[in-house]
């Protein structure tokens, strides 16, 4: 991942997002004495570890070698949704007529304006991530690439740091597949293709998954013409396929190409085009497209850290190897985030850095299965999910109640023309412990925090079922699962006890 890459075009705003997270003027410190805590890397889950445990009292060092913020600020969530956002405007905008309402033919995207806008917003959000207001919390940052050189010290350039715990947070990058032609064509990667600022005309995307995904549609609803690539049946090969299959259908409707299924896929470089074959069933394309961008695989950032020095295990497809303390295979050494994680999300990274902070300074005993993540990807519906999908309990041996919710029947997703979708809730068969759910709507990652709250604390389909929720809303559709279950109560059995008691005191 360059650093020169995340920051062009080297414009006003890409000017205060460096000033923020890589000060061209910044001054390490001089350590002194031993910290109790070391952290390498200043993404997530290093600067949640970071402010943490200096606000805990305890002396910290925070080492980074590229941008502060890693990859959510600089070339992940931030500049995607700031993306997907204005592809949602111009969405909107095409779908205007439906609600009576004349938009003159013609409106269109300008695409530099809205990477301009993207640009501006993330730089006005870097301040939470930089360098100045991590030292301000009182925690020694420094800027460079941090290697261990012993189970208590680690090399900042010239300068070495003692210290008592150490974590390693150095996240993951993009990472492309062996591809026949790949390393002849230029390509774009999640690091890379934030810094556009013409349209790709076409553009080809190989991988749908959420990445892929978010940005195929994102660029169809700005005007280019999208093809994407996926080796898989339909998209999003690892959600619930119900669920994919309405975000599909919404891609497609939106100018999306997809060609799954997708055999013998070759690149290469003809006439100043970029040219991909691949046979999608059964039939062949050659198709040429203006830039093309790579969303299969991350990679983590175990390179250069002196890990083998250290007797710390890793796995360069996996990462670094953790017990479920967020401990490495040496005990003074943990890690958090992508590097070890494959939750590969900022919260997950978040609370994997809580769990860091209690074990590292306190003794303490906090696991990360104990953690309940949720996930969204951010198309146009958006597909939320917590806990298991149906193949995973049958994996596991669970026996499953499916209670299911169409939006078509909830009268604020009707009147906002939000119909396509569900909430899908799994519990243990025969009680409403909720074990895990899937939402399909144009905001289920607002949703999806509901079941979250159940499943982390234990409250079941029928304390939601019991609780009022706001009339009309979409989150009406949750309560209404309650509901579901509270009738599979009334058996037969029950409701004739009704019945005679009802007559008996008519």
């Amino acid at each position: 991942m360059s650093e020169l890459i995340q920051l062009q075009p080297h414009d006003e705003h890409n000017q205060k997002l460096e000033a923020h997270v890589r000060p061209p003027s910044w001054v390490n410190p001089t350590p002194s004495g031993r910290y109790n805590l070391v952290v390498i890397g200043a993404g997530t889950a290093g600067l949640v570890t970071a402010a943490g445990a200096a606000g805990l009292g305890a002396k910290v060092a925070l080492i980074e070698r590229e941008l502060m913020g890693g990859d959510c600020l600089n070339v992940g969530c931030v500049p995607s949704k700031g993306l997907i956002s204005a592809a949602r405007v111009a969405r909107t905008i095409r779908q205007a007529d439906e609600f009576g309402i004349h938009v003159p033919v013609g409106t269109d995207a300008n695409f530099a304006r809205v990477m301009q806008r993207m640009r501006r917003l993330r730089a006005q959000i870097s301040p939470n991530d930089s360098a100045a207001r991590f030292r301000d919390l009182g925690v020694d940052v420094y800027l460079g690439g941090g290697r261990f050189t012993s189970s208590n010290t680690v090399q900042v350039g010239d300068q070495t740091l003692h210290f008592r715990k150490a974590v390693i947070a150095t996240g993951a990058r993009a990472s492309a597949p062996p591809l026949p032609g790949l390393d002849q064509v230029p390509y774009l990667t999640n690091e890379s293709v934030f810094s556009l600022t013409e349209r790709p005309r076409r553009l080809g995307i190989i991988g749908a998954g959420p990445i892929g995904c978010e940005l195929a549609q994102a660029f169809a609803n700005l005007g280019s013409e999208v093809l994407l690539v996926e080796v898989a049946h339909g998209i999003l090969p690892l959600e619930d396929r119900d669920a994919a299959e309405i975000v599909r259908a919404s891609m497609q409707r939106d100018g999306v190409k997809l060609l799954c299924c997708g055999k013998e896929l070759k690149v290469r470089r003809e006439a100043g085009q970029i040219r991909m074959s691949v046979e999608s069933h059964g039939q062949q394309y050659d198709e040429a497209v203006d830039q093309l961008l790579v969303s299969v695989g991350r990679a983590p950032n175990v390179q250069n850290l002196g890990l083998e020095i250290v007797g710390v295990e890793f796995d360069p497809r996996t990462g670094v190897r953790v017990n479920d303390r967020m401990q490495t295979t040496n005990p003074h050494i943990f890690a958090a985030g992508d590097i070890c994680s494959k939750f590969k999300f900022t919260h997950a990274a978040d609370f994997m850095a809580r769990i860091v902070i209690q074990n590292t300074l306190f003794k303490g005993r906090a696991k990360a299965s104990a953690l309940t993540i949720p996930w969204c990807t951010y198309t146009s519906p958006e597909i939320a999910h917590v806990g298991l999908y149906e193949k995973d309990a049958q994996e596991q041996g669970i026996a499953l109640d499916t209670y299911t919710q169409d939006f078509a029947d909830i009268d604020r997703a009707i009147l906002a023309g939000e119909t396509e979708g569900f909430v899908k809730v799994h519990t243990r068969r025969g009680t409403d412990h909720i074990v895990g759910a899937t939402i399909v709507a144009p905001h289920a990652g607002d949703l999806i925090s509901e079941i979250t709250l159940a499943m982390t604390h234990g409250l079941g389909l029928k304390k939601i079922g019991s609780t009022i929720h706001p009339y009309p809303t979409q989150a009406e559709a949750i309560r209404k699962l309650g509901d579901q279950f509270n009738r599979t109560r009334l058996t037969p059995f029950v409701k004739s006890l009704f019945r005679k008691w009802l007559a008996w005191t008519r």
